[in-house]
């Protein structure tokens, strides 16, 4: 997809908690509309503290993040789905009651918000599970509904924080398909952490590289692949050599060469 503007710009941000850690340190770093980017590096180096600063769930302590267009910061914040590592589904709702939450949260009946809700349940397939509970959930249908739950603000920013680390290789491969899919169909902005290398590859536009901590942008790499991507993209030998430059770059960073 072609590059457009920014949506949000970060310029030289730090973030040092109040025990004294420094997370990171002069990250600068724009995110384009529509783009798919991922953040790499090793655990640890301050991707979640980065993908939290964008979200507005903590204060950067130096340099400046600022959103474009015409809507004010906080309103920009408003249109943000944040999926996190966990499912944190509230174990004694349904699925349905799941994904309705932010929506309640902004005083939305659940009676006008339930075309909404059956939307979202229905993009993430899991049609059918709505009057599920989170125990009788597989741990990638939980996910399923941890991403639904996101989506169901129609948000324009997807941040995404290692979702699927915790889940067997084969329903992990799954549902990067699925977040592929959604991704274009959607036309999200996504930002996704992660510290796989092989996942960084087949899911991105462009990867940007942290450092160990404190964290800080050491390389970017676009990955020059069409999309859509099919399963087979994984054993290409195109694959192979994006896989070896990412992995020469992320250890170039865990070295600090």
């Amino acid at each position: 997809m072609p590059a457009e503007a920014p949506i949000v710009t970060l310029t030289n941000v730090a973030k040092t908690y109040a025990n004294g850690v420094v997370a990171v340190r002069d990250i600068s770093l724009a995110v384009e509309a529509r783009e798919f980017l991922t953040l790499l590096g090793p655990s640890g180096c301050g991707k979640s503290t980065i993908l939290r600063l964008i979200a507005g769930l903590g204060s950067a302590t130096g340099g400046r993040i600022e959103w474009t267009g015409d809507e004010s910061r906080h309103a920009a914040r408003r249109n943000i789905g944040f999926v996190f590592q966990e499912p944190t589904l509230m174990p004694w709702a349904t699925v349905f009651d799941n994904v309705y939450l932010p929506l309640r949260l902004r005083g939305e009946s659940r009676r006008a918000a339930a075309v909404r809700i059956g939307e979202a349940i229905a993009l993430v397939g899991l049609e059918g599970f709505e009057r599920a509970y989170p125990r009788e959930l597989s741990g990638g249908m939980k996910m399923r509904a941890s991403i639904a739950r996101a989506l169901v603000t129609r948000p324009e920013i997807l941040l995404l924080d290692e979702p699927f680390a915790a889940l067997d290789e084969l329903t992990r491969f799954k549902l990067n398909r699925d977040l592929l899919a959604l991704w274009s169909s959607q036309r999200l902005t996504v930002v996704f952490v992660t510290h796989s290398v092989y996942e960084s590859v087949y899911l991105s536009e462009r990867i940007v590289v942290i450092s160990a901590r404190p964290g800080r942008v050491t390389e970017e790499i676009r990955i020059d692949e069409p999309y859509p991507r099919e399963e087979a993209f994984r054993l290409t030998p195109r694959y192979g050599e994006f896989c070896r430059r990412v992995s020469a770059a992320l250890a170039r960073s865990v070295g600090g060469a």
